[in-house]
């Protein structure tokens, strides 16, 4: 025990960043996944010609992930956020114009980013490599 003691701080330490970085992944999906949720409801919402309860709902996907802007840039690499960030965008603009198709393409775009940004932040061999 007394070859231990003087590595128990480098131990604790270790362990800490491991359980963050656990709970950051499972964090990092959960946020990811109800913005997609939200995504793929003003989507279905927009092919029921439903425009306005769809731009709603991305406003209200919008307004959620820009409360969590702060974490984000911490935990995330600044241009995959910055890039979703352009995607809300741009798919606002194309709800704002009501065109189907550019709407329906960059929802799927924006999906697929905050796909990649969960799996950023997972804790894998890929990643810690």
């Amino acid at each position: 025990m007394k070859k231990l003691v003087p590595y128990l701080p480098s131990i604790a330490v270790l362990s800490a960043i491991l359980a963050f970085s656990l709970w950051n992944d499972a964090h990092m999906s959960s946020e990811t996944s109800r913005w997609r949720a939200q995504l793929d409801q003003a989507d279905a919402l927009v092919q029921e010609e439903r425009w306005e309860e769809a731009q709603a709902k991305l406003t209200e996907s919008y307004e959620d992930w820009s409360s969590r802007q702060t974490y984000l840039h911490i935990v995330s690499q600044h241009g995959a956020v910055d890039d979703a960030e352009a995607m809300y965008r741009r798919a606002m603009a194309f709800a704002d114009t009501r065109e189907l198709s550019e709407f329906r393409a960059e929802l799927s775009d924006l999906r697929d980013q905050l796909r990649l940004l969960a799996e950023m932040e997972r804790l894998s061999l890929k990643n810690v490599l």
